[in-house]
């Protein structure tokens, strides 16, 4: 019997290997948890069964990282999750608890693997290869470079990455380089730094890591950060963030360059009327905000270059007093209905 799917949704998760998180589309059923890189790929990262697991939650071990649970497997492999919010929290983890509940009586299903992954050779250890790129003497260096108007400090390009794999005989030729390369991205030993090397990490169900100059990466553990201006336009004044709460949560949001769709976690305030946005897998620094006094808000079928990143169904627009455009994607079509309620309300009751 195939298991029955019980929720759903973006969280954000900690890597495996390493100290990143990064929000992926979860899918939790009767036997297991699956992970996705987007909602519409069809193959998973990774399952995580159920099946003698325990859970954490409050998980507290990450300091200034609220709202962690931690799902230990069967077999002792940890695996720690963050919500955008408590109530989200408490929903995932009540599940979680009710589905380990059913497996301990004795239930037990059958499923097809769906996942793929990139193949390397057996003989491949990433831990090992990291290690190596990363000596001071012999590895790839770490440079400050600048690009668009920003410095990027300990990176490197995906260039300096093919070259070093080849020179130091781990990879034949660039096909061999860029499969290394492109494994070690996927599980986040590498990071894109710049906007073009994102764009490739974020184009499919695997990334792609890019063999270019102007590509930019750098080691997940290194002390790399990024100088210069900010991308986006929204001018954030304290006195935004002084309406209360009224919903918040993970929706994707076009970008209004690129026309990429990114998940970012959303807080809506009440009086002053504003949404929030902000990167999910770190801090509290919002990465813009949308003023809603005036705004317009209506669900739509169709968005400009959607298909183009396999974006489709459960979308709504939000049009600004200065006719600025903002499309997003709820996960569902109830939770999309619920945040346009929330955000008309609040467009018409705040300042």
């Amino acid at each position: 019997m195939e298991p029955r799917q019980i929720r759903e949704g973006y969280l954000v998760k900690k890597g495996t290997l390493l100290n990143s998180w990064k929000a992926v589309w979860v899918v939790l059923s009767e036997d297991g948890v699956e992970f996705y890189k987007k909602k519409t790929d069809s193959s998973p990262k990774g399952m995580i069964p159920l099946k003698g697991a325990t859970l954490i939650s409050p998980c507290q071990d990450f300091g200034k990282r609220m709202l962690v649970f931690k799902i230990t497997t069967g077999k002792k492999q940890d695996h720690f999750f963050q919500a955008s919010h408590v109530e989200e929290r408490e929903f995932w983890v009540k599940d979680m608890k009710r589905a380990i509940t059913c497996l301990e009586g004795g239930k037990k299903f059958a499923r097809k693997s769906t996942r793929r992954s990139i193949r390397l050779p057996d003989k491949v250890n990433l831990t090992e290869l990291y290690t190596l790129m990363k000596d001071q003497d012999d590895g790839v260096k770490e440079l400050k470079l600048e690009q668009e108007n920003r410095v990027f400090n300990h990176c490197f390009t995906g260039a300096t990455v093919v070259e070093w794999l080849i020179s130091k005989e781990k990879a034949r030729n660039t096909a061999e380089a860029l499969m290394l390369a492109t494994g070690l991205l996927n599980e986040g030993f590498l990071q894109p730094a710049g906007d073009l090397s994102k764009e490739g990490a974020e184009s499919g169900e695997q990334s792609v890591f890019l063999d270019q100059t102007i590509a930019l990466y750098y080691f997940a553990d290194s002390g790399f950060f990024c100088e210069g201006y900010s991308s986006d336009e929204d001018v954030l004044l304290k006195q935004e963030f002084r309406g209360n709460i009224v919903k918040q949560g993970c929706l994707l949001k076009q970008g209004h360059k690129r026309k990429n769709w990114k998940v970012r976690k959303f807080i809506l305030r009440d009086d002053p009327a504003y949404v929030h946005y902000y990167d999910p897998t770190k801090g509290d620094d919002p990465l813009g905000s949308i003023h809603l006094r005036g705004s317009v808000i209506t669900a739509v079928e169709h968005v400009p270059d959607a298909k183009k990143y396999d974006i489709d169904g459960n979308l709504f627009e939000i049009i600004t007093s200065d006719e600025t455009h903002y499309f997003l994607q709820a996960a569902t079509a109830e939770e999309r209905k619920e945040w346009i309620k929330a955000i008309q309300a609040v467009s018409k009751s705040g300042k």
